[in-house]
């Protein structure tokens, strides 16, 4: 059985240790301030100018001018800071940022990514994206294994636009935990009643399986 969006960004939120200043992208990233674990503390950056970003608000909390760079509000967590967006790019591109995650059109076996373009689409433009995949020390993608036609979106080259080249370093699908590394997908683990065989079918890229890969843990 697939994850769904909530599933995804509570497995991601596992990849999160003490002290982390984290970038989370549009779309199933955003899920993941959300699931932050017990015990721990993590500064949730937002390239609109947010430095310790909380969950989304209650009704009671609801502020229509705290955002996140998806325009979706948000609340500050105790400690939060605010300024412009060029000081926030400057956290980004001066390397400040541990963990960013973001979601993406296609990943493929060399880490490279693309989530900002499909031609003949309308599109509003790359975002901080590619700062990001050049900023951040680690990069975590989340999406769907394949496409809802089916199309597998881990591939042995991408076929659109790149947002960054050899940065992925993992990827959490609604299948699967791959880890990106030496020209191929890792398969670490897989989604709760999901076969190894399935992930086989639906994976384009290089993929390498060694003994039983266990399922995933939400714990």
């Amino acid at each position: 059985m697939s994850l769904n969006r909530e599933q995804i960004a509570q497995r991601v939120a596992k990849e999160l240790a003490d002290g982390y200043y984290v970038n989370l992208g549009i779309g199933i990233p955003t899920l993941v301030a959300n699931y932050v674990p017990e015990g721990i503390e993590v500064m949730l950056q937002s390239e609109n100018g947010l430095l310790g970003m909380g969950p989304y608000p209650t009704e009671d909390e609801l502020d229509a001018d705290m955002i996140n760079a998806g325009k979706e509000t948000v609340t500050a967590a105790k400690g939060a800071a605010i300024f412009n967006s060029a000081d926030s790019f400057a956290m980004i591109r001066g390397g400040h940022v541990d963990l960013t995650v973001l979601g993406a059109f296609e990943v493929d076996q060399h880490g490279n990514i693309a989530s900002w373009m499909i031609p003949k689409k309308l599109i509003k433009g790359m975002g901080g994206a590619m700062d990001l995949v050049a900023g951040a020390k680690n990069i975590i993608v989340t999406m769907t294994h394949a496409s809802k036609h089916g199309d597998s979106k881990l591939l042995e080259e991408c076929s659109l636009p790149l947002t960054g080249v050899n940065c992925v370093k993992k990827i959490v699908t609604d299948l699967a935990v791959l880890e990106v590394k030496d020209g191929a997908f890792h398969l670490l683990e897989r989604a709760p009643g999901v076969s190894v065989d399935e992930i086989i079918s639906k994976t384009a890229g290089k993929l390498i399986v060694e003994g039983d890969v266990p399922e995933m843990s939400f714990d």
